[in-house]
């Protein structure tokens, strides 16, 4: 307590006191009056709700040393537009400084090192040092950026006190204070799928992650992200049902008692069609969402109060994410038999599913895909050479092979997987031409997509988002595997359109080896790996990079296979093959044995 107190000192904080199993609210600087406000003990579990923290000005006569450390603990205040920061900038500096511009997070705080320069009294050099673990743009994208982190600050005498006259680009902070301020949240654009022939494909909605700061108007603040447009890694394959330059009017957005929001637009929304529009209310209310308790409604009005159209919560279904037809909580793997079997929440035991992949017959399997309305599966042979599609509703015989390639075992195709538009996608493991394919409609012809930047890996596993924008890759190259988020891209027409994977992003770059992955949300990915240490670990990672806010896993090893849903909180069941056949962790329960024996556990997709 007196070490933070100390790295504190210039931060007064709004606090929780617990006296007598009551929860008041005071101040860390004790106040002497004001009135004393009951904090409702349903909060206690987010002890970040319960902290208040704000900047104190510079003192008279402040030393440099001691003013390049008061701004910077004011930059980690819940000062919405850093007003006690600039009181430590000369009156230039306050003009030139964004905060917004980017945010640099270091492991640590920043060190601040004072050294003299000359003998004059201002003849001052100041640096800030620390290792850099990740950026934050002026769009508020994550990205993971391990490297040594040194910048210059200058300072001047200002009407004889010392002021900061120059500092580097936006906020520098520590990870700790960054998590603490910032919280992850997902805006909501619509996938960008070219003319796929696909009716629904225009409505289909793609998480994109970004950081805001937890305290400062949540929902306006949303909101206004939403309307900066998609992140620069999302936006080639992603669009905005809004106009460019639209813009909210009120300063502030709330919820009403009803969870209902209204939300008025300048005059660039003005004319806006109400299939637009509604398209304009679906992004509104799933970002909004996000943040805050479910929202039952959206209104969006014209500048001058006018409604433009209203979309209840049930209607803006048909805009969902994750537009899954079939049941959240039932799960699927291939038994000791090689035959395809299913089990739900409430089942002791697998069954086997109904069509050729539940019958005995000539083809034994070893891994397999549901659609994710789940009447057809896909099945990979266990010599990994031919992929099967068959129907899960009893249907005809097992026709012939869809894809039929070379290699043995150790190489052939890999699990399957199927978006949200009903493409079926596998990888070809042949090192000598190793491949990415997708078969459209799960029936087509497959055809190969390029994935530049593989950098002479070759991909060993994936699984596509309901989206069908975004794919996860495990890429092998050597002894490592290493994880990879890929952006799918469209080009041509229906009859001629062609898909490449482009830039490749490192999603899990601490994990020295990763083993498993599955989509566990609109951007978030389940993932079993391990660090340098070699001790395997399952956790959750945003599709940006940074470590999920999600709660800890229970220990697990040896996992070779792990499955999720990717509407998590319809279906927070997870399974996962390990040395000793399948395993689920059911919620609020340990993992607990399912059968000695299976392989390939999966969810719809």
């Amino acid at each position: 307590m007196g070490a933070e107190w100390g790295r504190r000192r210039r931060l007064a904080g709004i606090v929780a006191l617990a006296l007598g199993g009551t929860l008041l609210a005071g101040c860390a600087s004790m106040p002497d009056s004001g009135e004393v406000t009951s904090v409702d003990s349903s909060q206690r579990a987010d002890a970040d709700s319960q902290v208040r923290v704000y900047g104190v000005p510079p003192h008279k006569g402040e030393q440099p040393q001691d003013l390049v450390t008061g701004f910077l603990e004011a930059t980690t205040s819940d000062d919405p537009d850093y007003a006690t920061a600039r009181m430590y900038l000369t009156k230039n500096a306050k003009r030139t400084w964004k905060p917004s511009e980017v945010t640099t997070v270091l492991s640590e705080p920043p060190k601040v090192d004072v050294s003299r320069t000359g003998e004059r009294k201002q003849d001052f050099a100041v640096a800030l040092n620390g290792k850099q673990v990740a950026t934050v743009d002026d769009k508020h994208a994550y990205k993971p950026d391990e490297q040594d982190y040194g910048k210059q600050i200058r300072v001047a005498l200002e009407d004889g006190e010392w002021r900061i006259d120059a500092l580097p680009p936006g906020l520098v902070l520590g990870l700790a204070d960054f998590q603490r301020i910032y919280r992850s949240v997902n805006k909501y654009y619509f996938a960008e799928l070219g003319v796929s022939g696909v009716g629904e494909g225009r409505n289909v909605l793609v998480a994109d992650p970004v950081y805001l700061r937890k305290r400062i108007d949540p929902v306006t603040s949303s909101v206004n992200a939403l309307l900066d447009g998609p992140t620069t890694w999302l936006d080639p394959v992603a669009t905005t049902a809004f106009r460019e330059g639209t813009r909210v009017v009120d300063q502030r957005l709330s919820l009403d008692d009803s969870n209902a929001l209204k939300v008025r637009f300048n005059g660039r929304a003005n004319g806006t069609s109400e299939e637009q529009c509604l398209r304009m209310a679906a992004q509104v209310l799933y970002t909004v969402q996000d943040q805050s308790a479910k929202v039952s409604q959206v209104t969006l009005q014209r500048e001058n109060g006018s409604q433009m159209c209203v979309l209840p919560r049930g209607q803006a279904r048909q805009y969902a994410p994750d537009q899954t037809a079939g049941h959240p909580d039932r799960q699927y793997f291939v038994d000791a038999q090689h035959r395809m079997v299913s089990i739900a929440d409430g089942e002791d035991d697998p069954q086997r599913v109904a069509g050729p992949f539940g019958a005995e017959g000539p083809v034994q399997l070893r891994s397999v895909a549901v659609a994710r309305n789940e009447k057809r599966a896909a099945g990979v042979t266990a010599n990994g050479q031919s992929l099967y599609v068959a129907g899960l509703d009893g249907g005809p015989a097992l026709g012939d092979p869809r894809l039929t390639v070379r290699g043995g075992t150790k190489a052939g195709l890999t699990a399957p997987s199927w978006d949200g538009l009903g493409d079926l996608w596998v990888a070809d493991q042949d090192p000598d031409r190793p491949r990415l394919l997708r078969l459209p409609g799960g029936m087509g012809a497959p055809e190969e997509v390029q994935v530049p930047r593989l950098d002479g890996g070759r991909i060993t596993g994936l699984r596509v988002a309901a989206d069908g924008v975004r794919i996860a890759l495990l890429v092998t190259k050597g002894d490592r595997t290493t994880l990879k988020l890929g952006r799918v891209e469209r080009h041509g027409g229906v009859g001629r359109m062609t898909l490449s994977v482009q830039e490749l992003r490192s999603v899990a770059p601490r994990l020295e080896q990763v083993d498993a992955v599955s989509w566990a949300g609109g951007s978030r990915l389940l993932v079993a790996g391990s660090e340098q240490n070699g001790l395997q670990q399952l956790l959750y990672i945003e599709t940006d990079g940074s470590l999920s806010n999600a709660s800890a896993l229970p220990g697990i090893t040896g996992v070779r296979g792990i499955a999720a849903a990717e509407n998590a909180a319809k279906a927070p069941t997870l399974v996962a093959e390990r040395d000793g056949g399948i395993v689920r962790l059911l919620q609020d329960t340990n993992w607990k044995l399912v059968t000695k024996e299976g392989s390939a556990p999966v969810y719809p997709g």
